[in-house]
């Protein structure tokens, strides 16, 4: 499928049968010859049968025409991908199993617990990181010294975390040689960090690596995560929009999009009741890592190790009514409270992929494949209807349409934001967050992209499903979406 924006080279495709192979070189032509480590060869293969305006090049490619072509060839083999070796197109095709799969082998989470007062209160945002690190490790039987880089997203952490996430990898158990990065695109971070890892394998840049998040908003958490904003910053209306604090903006998109608080406390309310039920049948046991911590009671300021092995912001006897008592938090006449947006929250969570010709090598288990993910802008005061403009470009990527989707796990960011987006975008509510969200158990911002996925891969074995989608808004109006498929 073509779009007016793609490279006009598209538009001049023709089959030219010039290209001969040749014994590890590749000889165009007009003669030139080049060696296969060379990294021109995918777009001049492209080029040499398809386009007959670089076809005739006398010349060697000038380097911003091999930029042109390795993009183009990036996005044919995208539109490929669509489609199996029968011919089979959307669901069918992607759940098809290749080689050179992005696949996961291990998500997991540790459990989400109340900022200032839950069991993590106390634990540094690194030692969350180094306990989900080490849990991968034991439950994959991945040896360490695999890993060749390591994506962390986290929003909070001064200096983005960067220096203590590489510590915490070194006393994971991981060696000198697995490289550490942080990373931030706000409450998407957890996600980010998954795509970079994915499209580092995608492009052989590494073989094996973990896609990560963590939040300690216990410790980081407050007016001061947000910088002032120079002159400059204020003096655009755009610009000075992304400072606006996220309550006001989801209060403000409530009113715009004609959110009612009635329909925003039912959606938490079920996000209550359907984390209540998991966490009673146990769903959530195989997702979290169980983490011995210390923790300082708070009344008698006695210090004790604990183990914290389950969420503890998941409340019994929720209802529409309950929540329907409360008080607005940002306006007198509003709709947004404490009930029916996401919890403050700590905790980590970490993906392990590679592609499946390494998991099949290594013998790891597969618990299914990363296709495509889509990250979009949107204006900065309409931030949380990001995931309403990310997952159809998510959908379109992976060639596939919202009924082939088995379950989504959008972030309850603020009921209203998501029962906004639910609504637009036609998704029956059976489908979204079974297992309840963020109002339930907590969005500690950089870890919940990461999070979702080992609720998601988890509630779609136990269901016997194949097709999941993550999403989230993102602060400054943005928006990011991931298509999985379980196997």
């Amino acid at each position: 499928m073509m779009r007016p924006n793609e490279p006009r080279y598209f538009f001049r495709m023709r089959q030219r049968p010039a290209t001969v192979v040749q014994r590890g070189n590749i000889t165009d032509s007009t003669g030139l010859i080049y060696k296969p480590s060379v990294p021109r060869i995918s777009g001049l293969l492209y080029y040499s049968h398809f386009c007959p305006v670089l076809h005739h090049h006398t010349s060697p490619i000038p380097p911003s025409h091999i930029d042109v072509m390795s993009n183009a060839q990036q996005r044919l083999n995208q539109v490929s991908s669509h489609f199996g070796p029968g011919g089979k197109k959307g669901a069918a095709a992607i759940i098809e199993k290749h080689p050179d799969d992005i696949v996961v082998t291990c998500a997991l989470r540790t459990a989400f617990t109340k900022g200032g007062k839950g069991g993590f209160k106390d634990t540094a945002g690194a030692d969350l990181l180094a306990g989900v690190f080490k849990a991968v490790l034991n439950k994959s039987g991945v040896d360490p010294s695999a890993v060749q880089d390591i994506a962390v997203g986290s929003v909070l952490a001064p200096g983005g975390g960067a220096t203590e996430f590489r510590a915490a990898a070194l006393v994971a158990g991981f060696p000198e040689s697995t490289a550490v990065k942080s990373l931030n695109r706000q409450c998407s971070s957890g996600l980010q960090a998954i795509a970079d890892i994915a499209n580092a394998i995608q492009s052989g840049m590494i073989d094996v690596g973990i896609g990560a998040g963590v939040e300690s908003m216990s410790s980081q958490y407050g007016p001061g995560a947000v910088t002032e904003f120079s002159d400059l910053l204020e003096s655009h209306p755009e610009s000075a929009n992304c400072k606006v604090p996220m309550g006001v903006l989801s209060e403000n998109m409530a009113k715009d999009r004609g959110v009612t608080r009635a329909s925003q406390d039912a959606f938490a309310a079920h996000s209550y009741q359907k984390a209540l039920a998991a966490q009673k049948a146990g769903l959530f046991n195989e997702e979290i890592a169980p983490l011995d911590v210390k923790w300082t009671d708070p009344k008698t300021g006695e210090e004790k190790t604990i183990t914290v092995k389950a969420d503890d912001g998941i409340r019994p006897g929720i209802t529409a009514e309950s929540l329907g008592k409360i008080k607005p938090a940002f306006a007198k006449d509003g709709s947004i409270h404490a009930g029916n947006a996401s919890q403050i929250s700590d905790g980590a969570a970490a993906v392990l992929l590679m592609k499946r010709s390494t998991a099949e090598r290594l013998g790891q288990k597969i618990l299914g494949k990363y296709v495509a993910a889509s990250v979009v802008g949107v204006k900065p005061l309409l931030m949380g209807i990001g995931p309403w403009k990310a997952i159809p470009v998510a959908l379109e990527k992976a060639g596939i349409t919202k009924d082939d989707v088995d379950i989504y796990e959008i972030n309850e960011a603020f009921a209203s934001q998501c029962v906004w987006c639910v609504n637009e975008l036609g998704i029956p509510a059976e489908k979204i967050n079974p297992k309840g969200g963020a109002i339930a158990f907590g969005h500690p911002l950089g870890c919940t992209g990461a999070r979702q996925v080992s609720t998601l891969f988890t509630e779609l074995k136990r269901t016997n499903k194949k097709i999941g989608v993550t999403s989230m808004c993102i602060g400054t109006g943005m928006g990011m979406a991931a298509v999985w498929v379980s196997e």
